[in-house]
């Protein structure tokens, strides 16, 4: 069996409107699925990201209880043509940039955090496929 892909990441948040603020608002995310108190899932290209509040989630309910806390890491991959896009897109939403790193080869990524200090990273598309 091979895996094709991670359909699915998940960031545990503070505030869903805050995080809808941010991926939805600032960010373009569209919002694919909400439950007041619990959840607000977002589309980013061909996969989900899913923000839930951890105490409600950690309940459990129809699905097994999952739940965490800390700062976490995820990237958004885009074409090499929109990454100064991108850049632009994040700088203009009053968000910091941290850092722009030069993995060699012609490609760059930058890292910026959401409303929970989660670390985001925007890549270029085929950096990993190298």
């Amino acid at each position: 069996m091979k895996i094709k892909k991670i359909k699915e990441t998940c960031l545990y948040v503070e505030n869903l409107q805050n995080s809808k603020e941010f991926y939805n608002g600032k960010l373009g995310l569209e919002v694919i699925g909400e439950v007041k108190d619990r959840h607000v899932f977002f589309r980013a290209g061909e996969s989900v990201l899913l923000c839930f509040i951890s105490e409600a989630s950690g309940k459990g309910g129809n699905l097994p209880p999952h739940y965490g806390t800390g700062q976490l890491h995820l990237a958004f991959e885009v074409s090499k043509t929109d990454y100064p896009a991108w850049a632009e897109k994040i700088k203009s939403a009053g968000i910091t940039l941290e850092q722009e790193y030069d993995w060699g080869g012609g490609y760059l990524s930058f890292y910026f955090r959401d409303p929970d200090k989660h670390l985001l990273e925007v890549v270029m598309e085929g950096m990993w496929e190298r």
